[in-house]
């Protein structure tokens, strides 16, 4: 039986976990330049924590904002050169910019904001402000 694709076609046009919804999404939107930062937010009693998976970020390609309650966290993740003479079989690391911005649940102290990088995970630490307090109103007739 002919066959119209090579071996080395056939692995180009697999599709793996995610790639037919990452196809759909430039599909529907091929202006986007940046890649979003997937992250897990938590919080305790004290603190609201923030942690993303950065592998390949160095610490100056990051830039983290606090605006009110809105916690924006830009990036760019640098593509290492491959040499000229070899060619993609997959390609599913984003290479480039990214960007996320947060609306946090609860408010914090913005002078005592800490991030580290460790391991390719960034951890974002924001200490919360004392619950709000809430009372009750009397409705006048």
């Amino acid at each position: 039986m002919f066959n119209i694709f090579s071996n080395r076609d056939k692995q180009q046009y697999q599709i793996t976990p995610g790639s037919l919804s990452d196809l759909t999404d430039r599909w529907l939107d091929d202006s986007a330049s940046e890649g979003q930062l997937l992250v897990d937010v938590f919080s305790t009693d004290k603190q609201i924590i923030v942690k993303a998976a950065m592998a390949g970020v160095k610490p100056e390609n990051l830039n983290i904002s606090l605006h009110n309650d809105l916690l924006t966290v830009k990036g760019k993740r640098e593509e290492a050169k491959n040499s000229q003479d070899s060619e993609y079989i997959y390609r599913e690391c984003y290479w480039g910019s990214f960007s996320r911005s947060l609306v946090l649940p609860y408010e914090v102290d913005s002078k005592k904001i800490q991030a580290f990088l460790e391991n390719g995970v960034l951890t974002v630490v924001l200490d919360r402000v004392g619950d709000a307090q809430s009372i009750k109103i009397t409705v006048k007739e």
